[in-house]
């Protein structure tokens, strides 16, 4: 995937997203909401999908797919509403938006009010997995996004969702090994599971975390007859991630540009 007009979006998003800034264009967009565990993140592209803005900010509102906090998470769709808003010196109308698989109906009706209390009207709603299928182009194979809540997969046949399932373990889980094993609080675990300088150290602590989620995948996928394994989700950054779910599922694994962004970017491809 290395030079990918996938690839290339990605990497042109997430310079949006680190510059705080937009492409100029004046034609019809389409705006995504992912509202996840350890982000909420807003995406704007053009009618060709090519990535035009985007911007994330840390939220404990929404957990495992629930929201726990409404207001919370309503003002912070608002707030990064409006700061896309100024910078594409345009309004934000509509927007998609996406939920972990097998969320329970109401659940889903929670999220859709949230964004639509921050002031998008919701024209799509979409599976974060096949959100993360449509920005990576997959038409076969398994696509397994680890958030912070929720480890969820879809697998695809001829771009067809055959299956798919969510299971609550993600980053968060790996987060509160960090803080038990090393007495720290949660806030000093997630900071220090996010620094490079100390991958190493925490991947030997989460490690078992990891395995639990490609033994799921692993048991989700042995009655389907699919060779790869893409992952995506903020959680899947470690570099031995791919090969703890290799070593389990017997697959061959892609790790994801820019995983953080694959489900966001996917989302809003999917608005109309």
């Amino acid at each position: 995937m290395a030079d990918s007009p996938e690839t290339l979006r990605l990497q042109a998003l997430a310079e949006w997203v680190s510059r705080e800034a937009c492409a100029p264009y004046d034609g019809n967009i389409k705006v995504g909401v992912d509202p996840g565990t350890a982000n909420i993140a807003l995406v704007v592209v053009d009618e060709n999908d090519n990535p035009i803005a985007g911007i994330s900010h840390p939220s404990c509102a929404v957990r495992d797919g629930i929201v726990v906090d409404f207001l919370a998470a309503s003002r912070v769709v608002s707030r990064l509403k409006t700061s896309l808003e100024e910078r594409l010196g345009r309004p934000l109308t509509h927007a998609a938006t996406a939920i972990p698989p097998g969320i329970l109906p109401g659940n889903t009706k929670v999220i859709v009010n949230m964004v639509e209390a921050a002031g998008l009207e919701v024209t799509r709603i979409v599976d974060e997995p096949v959100a993360a299928a449509l920005a990576l182009n997959i038409r076969d194979g398994a696509v397994v996004d680890v958030g912070g809540g929720t480890t969820g997969i879809s697998i695809l046949r001829n771009g067809e969702v055959v299956f798919s399932a969510d299971e609550p373990t993600g980053g968060n889980h790996m987060t509160l090994v960090i803080a038990g094993a090393l007495g720290l609080s949660f806030a000093q675990a997630e900071e220090m599971k996010k620094a490079p300088e100390h991958e190493e150290q925490v991947f030997a602590l989460v490690r078992p975390v990891a395995e639990k989620m490609a033994s799921l995948v692993a048991e989700w996928v042995a009655r389907y007859p699919i060779d790869t394994l893409y992952l995506v989700g903020g959680a899947s950054s470690f570099h031995q991630f791919a090969e703890v779910f290799r070593q389990t599922t017997g697959k061959r694994v892609v790790q994801a540009p820019q995983p953080l962004l694959v489900t966001p970017l996917g989302i809003a491809m999917h608005s109309h």
